[in-house]
């Protein structure tokens, strides 16, 4: 049964509670001012991409959903906000009843995008968008950020396989959404269970070097492994020394053993050893995994060595220096006044250092070139020109408070593929430039 983002509770029994003080603030003085229901639009969005990088990778949508449908607030909750005087009676009323009821659009998970790229749009009354900004960017730039390590990665790896396993470097909760990312950026695997539990990835592990210290010596441990788990095993080699131990593993083993994995040294150069040792001991169809502080840049440089699966943890679950992917949620467009059916009007911060937005509801869609591949991120507002209309990137998520997208993990990772492979060539190299298209701007009405 294929489990993925279908609706299972979260960790913890409301989401409401996962915000910044200031939005509740902001929702008692927008009842008293009479303006919490004036209709709004707020657009996720990022500035810039981290330096260097070519493109993002949207993930955590499907997380998102999930957070919205069980953003409540119940009884114990409410006692909170009463005991620390952060909201007045007035707005507890209004959040005991609080259900989202507007509408979300935005990029499908796995997709890419650039600066400017209206990633999340949320609408509905002032009041009960202005709640989810924080729970919303708190997913968002923590996925996106190790989606995007994931995505190169993956591309450093090609066809090799890679193994997520950073739960150990993070925290707990954020070890799960972390492997969930590093799927859809193109991880194989992972290590973790409760990722494998709630998001029905595959999982992988077998042995550390505790098991082969808590043995009188190295044989005893392969065989204890191989009897329990079978020939097709990984058996950990450099505890001691890598040529001894591939020795042993395959005496133990057979030419049959599944894997040997490398967790420390020059690993290119002790690849070549263990693959050339391997080859003479008839072991020819053992694979070779290798771990140890991988990052892209390591990956690639393996690229000419006998590697068959890489393991990551601590870069990919950091985002490989880029922790964050620095999306902003901000106000583009409200109603002039609280009267049904008012025009919406744009609204955009005016601000020096780098910090101004674009007013307006916006469209996006990607322009094609002749072959067939991005060559330009383009955002609009007002009407969608006829030579995009079947371009465009945003979907309908939310329709009335009522989650209409939910799809399995495998669908995100899979557009994710098909996304990076529409870019161009260019998009994949490591070295650090612009972004791989430009954003251009289309303005127009106010979209209401």
């Amino acid at each position: 049964m294929d489990v993925a983002d279908l609706g299972l509770p979260v960790d913890v029994p409301s989401t409401a509670l996962f915000t910044d003080q200031y939005e509740l603030t902001m929702l008692r003085a927008a009842l008293k001012a009479g303006t919490a229901g004036r209709r709004s639009v707020f657009e996720v969005f990022t500035r810039r991409l981290p330096d260097g990088r070519r493109y993002g990778v949207v993930a955590g949508t499907g997380r998102v959903l999930d957070a919205v449908e069980n953003f409540r607030f119940d009884a114990d909750v409410l006692r909170f906000l009463r005991e620390q005087d952060i909201v007045d009676e007035e707005t507890l009323d209004w959040l005991a009843q609080y259900r989202f009821s507007g509408d979300i659009w935005g990029y499908p998970e796995g997709e890419v995008y650039f600066p400017g790229s209206p990633i999340m749009r949320v609408e509905g009354t002032f009041g009960e968008c202005v709640l989810l900004e924080t729970v919303i960017l708190s997913i968002l730039n923590h996925d996106s950020a190790i989606a995007a390590a994931a995505s190169r990665m993956s591309s450093a790896a090609g066809p090799r396989p890679l193994i997520e396993m950073g739960a150990r470097r993070t925290h707990e909760l954020a070890a799960v959404a972390a492997a969930r990312s590093a799927y859809v950026g193109g991880f194989a695997t992972t290590s973790d269970l409760a990722a494998g539990f709630r998001y029905n990835i595959p999982t992988v592990g077998t042995s550390a070097h505790a098991f082969t210290l808590l043995h009188d010596n190295e044989r005893d441990a392969f065989r204890a492994q191989v009897d329990a788990l079978g020939r097709d095993t990984t058996l950990l080699v450099d505890t001691y020394d890598v040529a001894e131990a591939v020795r042993t593993a395959v005496e133990v083993a057979g030419p049959e053993l599944g894997a040997v994995r490398i967790d420390s040294g020059d690993l290119l150069l002790v690849a070549h050893r263990v693959r050339q040792q391997l080859d003479e001991l008839g072991a020819t169809e053992t694979k070779i995994v290798v771990t140890s502080d991988l990052d892209e840049y390591a990956i690639a440089s393996l690229a000419a060595a006998p590697v068959d699966v890489y393991g990551v943890g601590t870069q990919l679950v950091t985002g490989s220096g880029h922790p964050t992917a620095s999306m902003v949620y901000k106000l583009v467009a409200r109603a002039e006044s609280g009267a049904e059916g008012a025009p919406l009007v744009p609204v955009a911060k005016k601000s020096s250092g780098g910090k101004t937005s674009v007013g307006g509801r916006k469209w996006a869609a990607r322009r094609l070139d002749a072959d067939g591949h991005a060559e330009a991120e383009v955002v609009g507002t007002g009407p969608v020109p006829d030579a995009l209309a079947d371009r465009q990137l945003l979907v309908e998520l939310v329709k009335g408070g009522e989650v209409v997208a939910r799809e399995p993990l495998d669908a995100a990772r899979d557009r994710h593929a098909a996304a990076r492979a529409n870019l161009p060539l260019s998009a994949t190299q490591l070295s650090r430039g612009e972004p791989v298209i430009p954003t251009e701007y289309a303005h127009g009405g106010s979209g209401s």
